[in-house]
């Protein structure tokens, strides 16, 4: 070993120095001991490495004081939560990675009032003894959707798993070659379906499906004719697929049961706001659909769930599969469901009170008023470091729900002219409570649409912070 870096090292504090030094104690009083040594020992090791590898010209600094600093800002960066909040500025409103749907608060509040007292969630209060868990939701699903009966297990994968392992087990499935999806997380259909024990009988082709494509592949081992929504992608241009009450038709003249996977199912028509029509929940079960399956935390914007709905004897084969225990949703989703079905009782009330529904429907005059007031707020932080621009722009939906369908929306666009802006959109990432916008044009875009007015303080916040920083 070189003498130079050897002297270096003879220079690193102890690790009793440190814990002896005012800024350590002070966090030792605050924090748990174990994370706080954790943080000392890491920043000595760390330093360790940068002098053993680094230039020894110019050595980190080694004095006891400056490595105290370094070891609390790792402490405090150690007992922050990893999982934790963000704003949300990206426009893609059911966004996967951010946490799909966010809850009304009716439903954050039955969740504390599930976790903070004990509930009747199997227990029969008219009949004092034991009940059933699905009892909470069932007829409240039935009401709003027409269906004979439902069941909800902790997501829609664990649905279509579900529904075709008792309904399909050793027996073949037909759907059609055009609607084979894999959503995220690498859920293929095929895939599921022999999960589910059940043979895949793949008909038409990937743009063009016929009903006569459906007949000829039934044979005394068909078990369910099935339809899955392509509510991920869209197949344009020289297509063909087979309507839902003519697969019913064909379905009840066979005797056999159709399914369907609607994915991000729907309560609400979304047409009258402009938005292409997709097919509701209700519509669905109305075209004579025997048992359809989807999530809860799409466009219906409670909590993840995999809410199954259909013909009573079908739902009651499902619900005594013993796989359902394995899939069964806990009292939270439960409380958090009902509170959100309860929402649409009256449409308009969930539409102003589910925030999901809110975001998708939100007018653009409304979203060019709040966009002007983020810039105004950000115009003193930003002087001297980055340009302001209002543009128009385009929101997403996300979720895998009307991929194509893009939202009016206006955006506010920092321009930096003193920082790259890679730096400024990952500045923006770093804060306490992380702020994620996207890049667009050189320029780090917010979306108001996806944002709470509550979420302007930290925007405001972590560019006056940045300012500070750079000595503006």
């Amino acid at each position: 070993m070189k003498p130079e870096i050897k002297a270096l090292l003879s220079r690193l504090p102890k690790v009793d120095q440190l814990l002896g030094e005012p800024e350590i104690d002070a966090l030792l009083a605050a924090m748990p001991r174990r994370l706080v040594l954790k943080a000392v020992r890491e920043t000595l090791d760390r330093l360790r490495s940068r002098v053993m590898t680094g230039d020894p010209d110019r050595p980190p600094d080694l004095d006891r004081a400056a490595v105290a600093r370094r070891a609390a800002g790792l402490a405090r960066e150690l007992a922050r939560p990893h999982f934790r909040r963000v704003v949300n500025a990206t426009g893609v409103i059911i966004h996967t990675n951010l946490g799909r749907s966010l809850m009304a608060d009716e439903a954050l509040e039955a969740i504390e009032s599930a976790g903070r007292y004990y509930s009747n969630l199997e227990f029969d209060l008219e009949a004092g003894r034991r009940g059933s868990r699905y009892s909470h939701v069932e007829a409240l699903v039935c009401d709003l959707t027409g269906a004979e009966a439902a069941l909800v297990v902790n997501n829609n994968a664990a649905a279509v798993l579900l529904v075709l392992e008792t309904l399909a087990r050793g027996g073949e499935v037909i759907v059609s070659r055009g609607e084979l999806v894999e959503i995220g997380g690498s859920f293929r259909i095929p895939d599921v379906m022999a999960r589910g024990g059940a043979v895949l009988v793949e008909v038409g082709t990937t743009n063009k499906t016929h009903l006569a494509d459906y007949e000829r592949a039934i044979n005394e081992q068909t078990a369910l004719l099935m339809k899955v929504h392509q509510s991920n992608f869209r197949i344009v241009g020289f297509t063909q697929a087979v309507e839902t009450a003519d697969l019913v038709e064909l379905g009840r003249a066979r005797g056999l049961p159709v399914i369907e996977d609607l994915g991000s199912g729907s309560l609400m028509d979304f047409s009258a706001f402009g938005l292409r029509r997709e097919p509701t929940v209700q519509a669905t079960l109305a075209a004579g659909i025997d048992v359809i399956m989807f999530s809860g935390d799409k466009l219906l914007g409670g909590p993840q769930a995999g809410l199954i709905l259909g013909r009573k004897d079908l739902v009651d084969r499902i619900k005594r599969n013993p796989l359902n225990r394995a899939l069964r949703i806990d009292k939270f989703t439960l409380a958090s469901l009902e509170a959100t079905l309860r929402l649409y009782l009256d449409e308009g009330t969930a539409r102003l009170k589910v925030p999901t529904l809110r975001m998708i429907t939100a007018d653009y005059a409304g979203l060019r008023r709040r966009a002007a007031r983020l810039k105004r707020r950000l115009e003193p932080a930003a002087a001297g470091l980055a340009a302001l621009v209002l543009l128009d722009g385009q929101s997403q939906i996300g979720g895998g729900a009307l991929p194509d369908q893009d939202l009016k929306t206006r955006l506010v666009a920092l321009r930096p002219a003193t920082l790259s802006v890679n730096r400024l959109e990952a500045w923006f990432r770093s804060r306490p409570t992380p702020i994620i916008g996207r890049i667009e044009n050189e320029a780090l875009v917010l979306d108001v649409r996806t944002m709470d007015d509550r979420d302007f303080d930290l925007v405001v916040a972590a560019l006056s912070e940045l300012k500070a920083e750079a000595g503006e």
